[in-house]
């Protein structure tokens, strides 16, 4: 299974220290140079026994995407270029064009239902709210409310 991951995933579940639900899911990430750059930029270093950085091979495309998204065009990029199962992203923006090429998308929403389903975690409202306390993670209050009645953890 392939995986490309922008900043948000990583970043957030880092900084709550749950990074290894990533690689409990999915075995390896891939992360593109300018994502790379970013959680570098946040002091956070890949592991590269299981986090791979490649390199969108057109960067004329990921020019383009970049007049409209942050470093994560390139994510979406490099996904299409290795025909990724899945791409792991959180800016609405970047979800919307990715699905519009036709790739298959989660965020971290999607990543902690995935882990609680799998038995990595019993429930998903501590490490969300962990993210939201702690590395500043963006959800409005009826979609946590949605999410959370959703996977019977009513708060």
């Amino acid at each position: 299974m392939i995986v490309v991951s922008d900043t948000s995933p990583i970043l957030n579940l880092a900084a709550v220290d749950k990074l290894h639900l990533l690689r409990d899911l999915y075995a390896e990430i891939v992360v593109p140079p300018a994502v790379q750059g970013e959680l570098s930029r946040n002091a956070i270093q890949l592991d590269r026994s299981w986090i791979r950085v490649v390199a969108a091979q057109n960067q004329n495309e990921v020019a383009v995407l970049r007049e409209q998204l942050d470093p994560g065009a390139e994510a979406i990029v490099v996904a299409a270029e290795l025909e990724a199962d899945l791409l792991l992203a959180d800016e609405k923006r970047g979800r919307r064009i990715a699905i519009d090429r036709g790739l298959e998308v989660t965020g971290l929403l999607g990543v902690l239902a995935e882990a609680k389903a799998r038995g990595l975690i019993s429930r998903c409202q501590p490490v969300l709210d962990d993210m939201i306390r702690v590395a500043g993670f963006w959800i409005g209050d009826d979609l946590r409310s949605r999410y959370l009645q959703g996977l019977n953890e009513i708060d």
